[in-house]
């Protein structure tokens, strides 16, 4: 595409950075040109975080019915699966698939826990008295 035609879309991420996009300039030969944005990739992103959304709700429902640990809600929250948190906190991670129920939550050691909030970015007593109604 020709430098004039980069596209200039401005996206929620336009506003903090800019991607480098490679173009022909006047004299035929490649250069680079910043670009805001892209319909095409604005709209891919908007349904990328709207799945993320419905994902978090999902796991926030799944704890409130006592199906899961809120380590699921969390875990959705942070955009993270089972092997990042496993790498975060040091787990194994059949421990951490453990800790996803509910009975084995409840037994975790608080020097655990401990560490599933730090790799959440959260102070401990967020995650041993979250109320998932309140979330």
């Amino acid at each position: 595409m020709k430098k004039e035609e980069v596209p200039q879309d401005l996206s929620s991420l336009g506003k903090i950075t800019k991607e480098v996009c490679y173009a022909i300039d006047g004299s035929g030969k490649y250069t680079t040109e910043l670009s805001r944005g892209w319909d095409v990739k604005i709209n891919a992103l908007d349904v990328a975080w709207q799945d993320i959304g419905e994902r978090v709700e999902a796991a926030r429902k799944k704890v409130l019915n006592n199906e899961a640990s809120p380590l699921l809600y969390f875990m959705e929250l942070r955009l993270m699966d089972i092997g990042i948190l496993a790498a975060y906190t040091g787990f194994w991670k059949w421990q951490v698939k453990k800790h996803l129920k509910p009975a084995a939550f409840k037994k975790i050691s608080e020097k655990k826990l401990s560490r599933y909030a730090a790799a959440f970015n959260l102070p401990l007593s967020d995650l041993k008295s979250w109320n998932l109604n309140e979330a």
